[in-house]
């Protein structure tokens, strides 16, 4: 097994070696990663941002961060519940100051938003028997974006490939994205990881390579000499890499001890009760929204696989996510939401006849047809007119044929 997943992700690695091997007794320059830099604006437009988190009026914090000496750190890592590897050092040091000043809003943020993910998480990756703490990886990768997109195409809380998604599972279509689906994601995650621990058998190893894939761990395994342990191939990781794993330990370390720090969580009412139901039917989300009587944003929020509200259900039975209450309505108005705009909000023609012409315009077009031809240029010919005319006598093709 271990083989054949290694083979699999050897080959949806980079082609590129973006290994950065550094001089003798300088320091290996990492990178922030960006969920730890992005805006948080998106992350308060999330409905229940907005509709379930507020600003603590009765925090009486300083707002500023302390001060900590080098053994308080070490102690309070040595403490934290885990069974992966915690330690200290100057690059974990160095993020848990990037959470704990210029990131305060933002773990603040998480604090509140934690309550809504933090059990799907953990729920998966119990099925699955890994380590809980594992549960603050989507913070480094997404920043608890289910929306959160990648420029490199990556999506979703736990930031997938399309090509890894679908090995796992996901369905990737025009319709639904899974990777956005917080508890499909989060069950494809936990497969995932359980098969790079398999791999490597290492923890710090997993998540190492899930960042930056096997096969530049295996490339800075080998350029360390065989050694299997991340701090000695930490030189021979790509920068962003080397920032990784003391990002995961700084996560772990701040939603811990974030008292500690000054900084307050968001306060939360989500005393909001979800569950699903599967529809065997297609099916709008207004369609929900506007019988039941709800916000359509909520509902986007709570469904952020349907890329354009749409639940295909006629395909295959699909699950919405919904609040309890609003659960209770539809069954008791099920036929009503159906049949709500069903021909303007998810009626598509099945069958289609093409139209024949009249015999008044069969004549037209067949004196048209002619005129064209004795013009010496079919329809065909026009079409590729201006590819094939450049004054010098050769085609376009044959240019950029030159220029290879």
């Amino acid at each position: 097994m271990a083989a054949t997943a290694l083979a699999w992700f050897s080959m949806a690695a980079a082609a590129q070696d973006t290994l950065n091997v550094q001089p003798d007794n300088q320091p290996a320059p990492i990178e922030i990663p960006l969920a730890l830099t992005s805006d948080i604006d998106s992350l308060l437009s999330l409905y229940h941002a907005k509709a379930y988190l507020q600003q603590d009026a009765n925090c009486e914090t300083s707002g500023t961060n302390p001060y900590f000496d080098k053994a308080v750190y070490v102690e309070r890592i040595a403490k934290m519940p885990t069974i992966m590897e915690m330690v200290y050092n100057e690059p974990v040091r160095k993020m848990i100051d990037q959470y704990a000043e210029r990131g305060r809003r933002q773990v603040a943020l998480w604090l509140g938003l934690s309550n809504f993910y933090i059990p799907i998480f953990e729920q998966a990756l119990e099925s699955y028997q890994l380590p809980l703490e594992l549960k603050y990886l989507p913070l480094i990768e997404s920043g608890l974006n289910p929306k959160a997109e990648s420029h490199a195409g990556a999506s979703g809380p736990w930031q997938f490939m399309l090509n890894t998604a679908k090995h796992y599972g996901l369905q990737v279509n025009s319709l639904i994205d899974e990777r956005k689906d917080p508890i499909r994601s989060s069950y494809a995650a936990a497969q995932f990881l359980r098969d790079l621990y398999k791999i490597f058998g290492d923890w710090n190893l997993v998540i190492a390579a899930y960042n930056c894939g096997p096969e530049n761990i295996n490339k800075a395994i080998k350029r360390a000499g065989g050694s299997r342990d991340y701090w000695q191939i930490y030189p021979y990781l790509p920068t962003e890499t080397r920032g990784y794993v003391p990002a995961f330990i700084a996560a772990n370390y701040i939603m811990t001890y974030y008292c500690e720090h000054n900084i307050c969580p968001m306060l939360t009412d989500l005393s909001l009760k979800t569950d699903t139901i599967v529809v065997n039917r297609n099916l709008h989300l207004q369609q929900i929204a506007d019988v039941c009587q709800t916000d359509i944003n909520l509902l986007r929020t709570l469904n952020p696989q349907y890329r354009k509200d749409i639940v295909n259900g006629a395909t295959e039975p699909y699950a919405v996510r919904l609040p309890i209450d609003i659960i209770n309505r539809f069954i008791e108005y099920q036929d009503s939401v159906y049949q709500y705009k069903a021909d303007e909000l998810v009626g598509r023609r099945t069958e289609v006849e093409p139209a024949v012409a009249s015999s008044t315009t069969s004549s037209s077009v067949s004196r048209s047809s002619s005129r064209s031809k004795g013009n010496g240029q079919s329809s065909s010919s026009w079409r590729r007119g201006k590819s094939y005319h450049h004054g010098s006598g050769h085609s376009s093709r044959h240019h950029r044929r030159g220029r290879r």
